[in-house]
């Protein structure tokens, strides 16, 4: 058996020589998917990306530390506006303001974990989705950030360069992405995952053991802050322009449920989450236009409902998928990867 001999082999990038085959197959899809798709589909790439980012860092909120917020749209909010604000007030440019966001952010995250040392459950919950409707509330208070009219984004600008379409973006998103759940992967394997997962499982004995939760616990906070900021900057430019209205409760809940359907507690399963589930989002905006069912909800709601009332169909569908994973599957997406690993490895049977 090869077993490992020091912590150093546990943040290693690759593994055996079959993670760098599939890893740098991967690195070629991502390469070329400009090339390959349209114009709608290099859109909803960027917004998968995005979603990545901020649920991969929830995770090691929720996943890793065992911490629930229901108001990461409040640090999406943060580094979405204050990306905008370093940007035409101070000058900045792109990727210093986007760090100095994340930054922000993880300020606010810190702020908001130092409640969480005396909170658990609900509690906890409840807290976090207060601070994050405050955070919409008060921005749409300050003249500076637009009040309730929202800001428009600068033009793009990179080392010279203006990103003035989504195939151009797409590519500062995706190195973005790829690089910030690197970080999280080796984050996890490091001390500091050991830390948060031994919260998680037993935060007394894990106190007993030396592991300071004071500092661990607003660690995870400003982290998993950080990595919302970073997200709210890009997807200020993904849109071209934010308002308050935008970062909304469901928000929250979206990026909380793409986590859970995806698998806590695993790195994986998060980005499956965010990549099925902000596909369901695009496509169910738009249900009306999907041959046949769309005509099926127009005569069943004309028949029996208000028409208004089908772009809710969406909220219906989330819910439904959430209840069924936690019935059959609680470890999400990647539970359902383990269980088809399990199955075909003593292939041929």
């Amino acid at each position: 058996m090869d077993m490992k001999r020091s912590y150093y082999e546990d943040v290693r990038l690759f593994s055996s020589g079959v993670t760098v085959f599939w890893f740098v197959a991967l690195m070629v899809f991502l390469f070329f998917y400009p090339f390959v798709f349209t114009n709608y589909y290099v859109y909803m790439a960027n917004y998968i990306a995005i979603n990545i980012i901020v649920v991969v860092g929830l995770n090691l909120l929720v996943g890793y530390t065992g911490q629930i917020s229901l108001g990461h749209a409040g640090f999406y909010a943060i580094g979405a506006y204050a990306t905008i604000t370093l940007m035409t007030v101070a000058h900045f440019p792109f990727l210093a303001a986007l760090v100095c966001a994340g930054l922000i952010a993880a300020v606010f995250g810190f702020l908001l974990g130092l409640p969480a040392l005396r909170l658990e459950g609900p509690y906890l919950a409840i807290a976090t989705l207060g601070f994050g409707l405050t955070i919409t509330t008060v921005i749409g208070r300050i003249e500076m950030l637009g009040g309730r009219q929202g800001l428009h984004a600068p033009d793009l600008v990179i080392m010279g360069h203006h990103l003035t379409s989504d195939r151009q973006f797409y590519y500062l998103a995706v190195t973005i992405t790829v690089l910030l759940v690197l970080l999280a992967r080796n984050i996890t394997k490091t001390k500091v995952g050991r830390a948060f997962i031994a919260i998680r499982d037993a935060h007394i004995a894990a106190e007993t053991m030396g592991v300071n939760l004071v500092l661990y616990k607003t660690m995870a906070f400003a982290l998993s802050a950080f990595y919302a900021g970073v997200a709210g900057g890009l997807y200020a430019f993904v849109l071209r322009f934010i308002e308050p209205e935008l970062f909304n409760l469901f928000l929250s809940v979206f990026f909380l449920t793409m986590a859970v359907a995806g698998g806590l507690g695993s790195v994986m399963g998060p980005i499956a989450g965010a990549i099925v589930l902000s596909f369901l989002d695009l496509q169910l905006r738009n249900i009306l236009s999907i041959p046949y069912i769309g005509d099926w909800l127009r005569d069943l709601s004309a028949s029996y409902f208000s028409l208004t009332g089908v772009s809710n169909i969406q909220f219906v569908i989330f819910g439904s998928i959430l209840i069924a994973i936690m019935l059959f599957e609680p470890l999400g997406l990647y539970g359902l990867w383990i269980r088809m690993k399990k199955y075909w490895k003593p292939w041929p049977f």
